[in-house]
This record gives C-alpha cells, structure tokens and sequence, in this order.
C-alpha cells in the first residue's frame, strides 16, 4: 500500500493512453494524447488531457492541465458524506458512502479518481459506456455536485446544534 502524501505533493495516475494516425504523402504520422488524474490525497483532485508527438510530453502536459483544473471535494471521515450520481456523455457513475474498512469498490477510472481525491472507503456502480476518458469526467462531476452539513445550513440560514 503506497504511504500518504506529505503536504504539497500531488499523486497523478495515468488513466488512458491513445495513438492517433494521421495519414500523410509519406505513411502514417502518429501521435499520442494522455488522461491523467492529479490529486493531493485529502480532498483536492483535477483531470488533465495532453496531446504531443510522444507519449511523455503527452502525460506532462495531462499533469499540468490537470494541475490548473482541480477541485475540492468534501469528505467524512475517508469516505464522501452522501449518495451522489455524475453523468458525462453516455456515462453514469453512482458514488456511494461506505463504513471505514469498506476500502475503494471501483472500477479502473473511478478508483483512480478515489485514490487521488484521497477517499478510503466508497462503493460504485458505472452504467452507460464503458469509456475510461467519460468515466473519470462523470466521477469528478459526481464529486463537484457533493455538499457538507455545514454548506447546507449556510444556504437555509439555520445554526448546527
């Protein structure tokens, strides 16, 4: 198991890798585009895509895309505070809470966007495509949609007791 994060530092997890050919007089011309995930372990996390001649520079562009591009996501005790549903294109990904334990129920996509947002303990169910660039797009639409106790009694204008 990979030890947490110390502060300033950011864990990125390539997600998906294309080649693309463009024909050209002489052949094929190839290039190669990048899905990254980027996140700080406790509650901060971005997608970046990058697109470049070689695989390399493809992924470091993804990072610094992903970098510019992050979000907060509010969290209990390692897991998310309720049920959520996030959807991108044909994809659909329901997030929901589970006890300390449960560990990260999650396909391939979504568990890399858990893993970076620093979330413990979730279950998920994808429906939709299967496609890993929607998927993560959906799970981090799911995570900008979660709200916290204390945002809530902000808006109604009501005291925590």
């Amino acid at each position: 198991m990979a030890s947490e994060p110390r502060a300033g530092e950011l864990i990125d997890k390539v997600v998906k890798i294309r080649r693309c050919a463009a024909v050209v007089k002489g052949g094929r011309r190839f290039t190669f585009t990048a899905m990254v995930v980027v996140g700080n372990g406790h509650g901060r996390v971005g997608w970046g895509y990058g697109r470049a001649n070689e695989v390399p520079p493809a992924v470091e562009k993804a990072i610094k895309d992903a970098t510019r591009n992050m979000v907060d996501v509010p969290m209990l005790e390692g897991t998310i505070p309720h049920d959520v549903r996030g959807r991108f294109g044909a994809s659909q990904v329901v997030l929901v809470p589970a006890r300390p334990g449960t560990g990260v129920i999650a396909g391939q996509a979504v568990r890399a966007v858990c893993d970076c947002a620093g979330i413990h303990d979730i279950l998920t169910k994808s429906y939709g495509s299967n496609n890993a660039i929607n998927l993560v797009k959906a799970t981090i639409d799911a995570l900008q949609s979660l709200t916290n106790r204390e945002s809530i009694a902000a808006l109604r204008g009501v005291e925590l007791s």
